[in-house]
């Protein structure tokens, strides 16, 4: 496999590469995340081949067939709400406060961009996990929040972290919800 250049500097991304023992590098995307589609799953793979082209359009010619480089996006859905990083304390506790007790969606949007003799290749999938939360009333709520946990992640949650507490079930991956699909990733990759 080619150079792997992870065009995001998302702590939890590293660690799930790192965790299949993948080497790689981490040169994270510029681009402004303003999407034109506002259906989840379409808004995840332009945000993240937008990361993808960024980088290697930044990596040197002479380097361009000897690297992959991967982009990612996440949302968190609500029936047609959609939910990035909440950005407040007070939009953390409104985003949980929808959440609780009820059923949402996790996409994640993953691009592969490499050359194979000259010619560009692109790979761009995406998953969706059902997550259910328990209720949570006002006072778990806030607690949650005080951790810090919930302000850089998608829905204002953390499944790996202390919200585990309060997720009921899932349907589909669950390191999508984690934010990258690893085990698809794994096998577009082989197909490269």
């Amino acid at each position: 496999m080619n150079k792997i250049i992870l065009a995001s500097a998302s702590p939890r991304r590293r660690e799930l590469l790192e965790q299949i023992g993948l080497e790689f590098e981490i040169l994270p995307s510029g681009i402004e995340e303003n999407p034109k589609s506002r259906v989840p799953w379409e808004m995840v793979l332009e945000l993240s081949a937008g990361k993808a082209k960024d980088v290697f359009g930044r990596i040197p010619e002479g380097e361009k067939d000897s690297v992959a480089v991967l982009g990612a996006d996440t949302v968190v859905a609500l029936g047609d709400q959609i939910m990035g990083k909440p950005g407040s304390r007070q939009r953390a506790e409104e985003m949980l406060s929808l959440l609780q007790g009820r059923t949402h969606q996790v996409y994640t949007g993953v691009t592969l961009i490499t050359r194979k003799e000259g010619e560009p290749v692109t790979v761009s999938f995406y998953e969706r996990t059902d997550v259910t939360m328990y209720p949570m009333s006002a006072s778990d709520i806030r607690a949650y929040v005080d951790t810090g946990e919930p302000m850089d992640k998608a829905g204002a949650y953390g499944i790996q972290g202390k919200c585990a507490v309060f997720i009921k079930e899932i349907k589909g991956d669950y390191y999508n919800v984690v934010g990258l699909p690893i085990g698809r990733l794994y096998q577009e990759m082989k197909k490269l």
